[in-house]
């Protein structure tokens, strides 16, 4: 899927080597953006692939593909790195990881999640124990702790490539209990989907002794549930129910056999058993196909996400379901991209403003160059407007916005794109 494809072919490398650059913002844009850090693929990490995440402090946690002081891999096995907010404007870039393409893992894709007490979890699509992945490793979920100024990492579960899941490339959401969960987009049945089985939604528990276990809560069967987890997070509601969306499967007639992707929910039931229920399946332009970014909820338990295909023009969607009092849910496609200035094939999450107001970036379209946008959605009479409020392509500008905003307590969003800058990347801060 265009600009996506990156993420599953990137090269490896690593080490555990803190690494700080101070860095002067660069002048204000007229449109308010700025980037707050170009990555140099060298020991402060390359290809930064993942939503942010801002602690109380306003500091910013992200990961990166590459980079980073490791031997193992050509041009570095990826960072956990962290941006800190200094006086007048500038930003200090550190690296608190880097890893080594061994049981640590390799090729961080999904970004981190933050607990209460500061602690980092994370995935890699690869490295680990090892399992049935070509020498490669099946990835894993890691940990990273804290004291003073030193980070350690620590391997919560190493994948096997079998039911238990293969290549987690999403970021992980936390419950109230401290559990850890997310999917992978292959490994599960053996024989599904080719072969590489379907993909798994699973949970990581705490066990005693301090150990971590794993529970597989669904396995995608790349029919009517889906197949392959997307790099977006879960969604919990209120009930403990768990929400997401899966790339493929679906309506197998909509690009069969594969299917144009779904939008699914795990209920928990008796017995520690989750019960799978598919909400839409996607059928293709002019409707909706291939989601990619996770889902979000507005007050009324609504659920909104975007599509890197289809719509009027093929371009990619913003779509909203909403539930109904027969029980059943309703899909609306709140805006059909064109591919021209408003954008392009979005690959995110998005985020609410305080206004209700939706925001978001979409991977191609923008300048001549396609190098993407972030777009504003707003609610009038019913029907949503949406405006392109920063086209990416500018001199030292990032490029190709895969991930998701992180919205601030005053209203800046925070983001990265894997491209621009110096080659390398970027984190950039759009004031609305």
């Amino acid at each position: 899927m265009g600009n996506k494809q990156f993420y599953y072919s990137v090269s490896n490398a690593l080490a555990i080597v803190a690494v700080t650059v101070i860095l002067v913002n660069p002048v204000w844009a007229a449109n308010a953006e700025k980037v707050l850090y170009p990555f140099t693929g060298g020991n402060d990490g390359g290809r930064p692939a993942a939503d942010l995440v801002i602690d109380k402090a306003g500091n910013l946690y992200g990961t990166t593909v590459t980079g980073g002081t490791g031997q193992a891999c050509s041009g570095g096995c990826g960072t956990v790195f962290k941006l800190t907010p200094l006086a007048g404007g500038k930003w200090k870039e550190s690296v608190l990881y880097n890893f080594q393409a061994g049981a640590d893992g390799k090729n961080p894709y999904g970004g981190v999640t933050i607990d209460g007490k500061g602690n980092l979890f994370g995935t890699t699509v690869a490295g680990g124990g090892g399992g049935a992945c070509a020498g490669d490793g099946c990835g894993v979920v890691f940990m990273l702790t804290h004291s003073g100024n030193s980070w350690k990492e620590s391997v919560l579960y190493s994948f096997t490539g079998g039911r238990d899941g293969a290549g987690p490339g999403g970021g992980l959401i936390l419950d109230k209990n401290g559990y850890l969960y997310g999917t992978t987009p292959t490994g599960g049945k053996p024989n599904g989907c080719g072969g590489t089985g379907c993909g798994v939604v699973y949970q990581l528990v705490t066990a005693k002794g301090g150990q971590w276990k794993e529970q597989v809560l669904h396995t995608f069967s790349g029919g009517k549930d889906g197949a392959t987890g997307s790099l977006g997070r879960l969604l919990f509601d209120q009930a403990g129910n768990l929400y997401g969306v899966a790339e493929t499967g679906g309506d197998v007639n909509c690009n069969p056999p594969s299917g144009c992707g779904a939008v699914f929910k795990l209920s928990p039931s008796s017995g520690g058993k989750w019960t799978s229920s598919t909400l839409h399946a996607f059928k293709g332009t002019p409707d909706a196909s291939f989601p990619s970014g996770g889902l979000i909820s507005d007050t009324a338990g609504s659920l909104y996400g975007t599509t890197y295909f289809g719509g009027k023009s093929g371009n990619g969607t913003v779509f909203k379901l909403t539930l109904g009092s027969n029980g059943k849910w309703t899909e609306t496609l709140l805006y059909n991209f064109k591919g021209l200035a408003d954008g392009a094939n979005p690959t995110a999450t998005l985020v609410f403003d305080p206004a209700g107001n939706l925001y978001g970036t979409a991977s191609a379209g923008g300048d001549a160059n396609g190098d993407g946008v972030v777009f504003k959605l707003v609610p009038a009479s019913g029907k949503w407007k949406e405006s392109a409020v920063h086209a990416f392509g500018q001199a030292h500008d990032g490029t190709n916005p895969n991930y998701g905003l992180a919205l601030d307590k005053t209203g800046n969003l925070f983001g990265v794109t894997p491209f621009g800058g110096t080659g390398q990347g970027v984190v950039f801060e759009l004031v609305p």
